[in-house]
């Protein structure tokens, strides 16, 4: 049995990945708020979208990824397999993206509420598995059953208390200390999962293929600032419920009056075309404009 080193590059990794983990919640949690005060059916989509990018893609994978950094196996050099990585990224994504539209169509209960949490726990879980899967080394991965499924329970209890935050929390403060404690919870479902691992080596050591983790992190690094940068501009540009209150009064307010109801009967002093005179542009009625008697 191989030597795993977890945190290779010390602390570094790990407090990436955590930051990171709290980075996505915070965004994803903004954008699943977006999500209950949303006008029509798209704007919820397009929130559910962008919360499940946030959540799935930066929180759960970016994270996921960030700690496997500072992974190594003494004996053996670790490669990635491209395909099945991305695979295990949009895993992330799928799985929060539809325990989001469980919970977040009709009325939030207990049975919606678990249902989300136990698909979007089960496809973290996954997620996670899969992304082991990619790895190619001289060896073969074992894993230990109880740590197993101790890592998918607390992937379900962390999904379904992210989702019930996600509905129901709804300032900044409250906001950021439930992100702090999502990123708990995602970074305590990775390394128990990874504490399962254990690495047998091959008698016959090849050459090892797939794509270095040097080669990887480049373009996730730019993915995950492009998509940062994206979900800020979408949340800055987007109307809140002020600016939509401040647009309906100030468009009360430039609505034109009301026109006053023609009024056929005689005026033989020309009493209505004195009315007029109060009007900008309004020229003094003079007797030519009276009516014959």
């Amino acid at each position: 049995m191989a030597e795993i080193n977890h945190f290779e590059y010390g602390w570094i990794t790990p407090a990436l990945s955590y930051a990171l983990s709290v980075l996505g919640s915070v965004l994803g949690l903004i954008c699943a708020g977006r999500i209950r005060t949303a006008s029509s059916a798209g704007q919820r989509a397009w929130w559910g979208i962008l919360a499940a990018w946030a959540i799935g893609g930066t929180a759960i994978w970016t994270m996921h990824f960030m700690a496997m950094l500072g992974f190594a196996v003494s004996g053996s050099r670790i490669r990635y397999d491209v395909p099945v990585t991305v695979v295990s990224a949009l895993l992330a994504v799928v799985a929060v993206g539809i325990g989001l539209a469980i919970v977040g169509t009709g009325r939030l209960s207990a049975v919606r509420l678990l249902a989300g949490g136990l698909f979007t726990g089960a496809g973290v879980a996954a997620m996670h598995y899969t992304g082991m899967a990619a790895m190619r080394l001289n060896g073969e991965l074992g894993y230990d059953p109880t740590r197993v499924a101790l890592s998918l329970l607390i992937a379900v209890v962390a999904a379904t208390a992210a989702l019930w935050l996600a509905m129901t929390v709804r300032r900044g403060v409250a906001i950021f200390a439930s992100a702090l404690v999502m990123g708990v919870a995602v970074n305590g479902m990775h390394f128990t999962g990874m504490s399962a691992l254990s690495v047998h080596l091959h008698e016959r050591r090849g050459e090892v293929a797939g794509a270095e983790v040097g080669s990887l992190l480049i373009p996730i690094v730019l993915l995950v600032i492009f998509g940062v940068v994206g979900l800020v501009y979408a949340l800055l540009a987007a109307p809140t419920d002020e600016d939509r209150a401040a647009a309906a009064y100030l468009a009360a307010r430039r609505a034109p009056a009301a026109e006053p109801v023609g009024d056929d009967s005689p005026d033989p002093v020309g009493l209505r075309a004195r009315s007029t005179l109060a009007r900008p542009g309004a020229q003094f009625p003079s007797r030519r404009d009276r009516p014959p008697r």
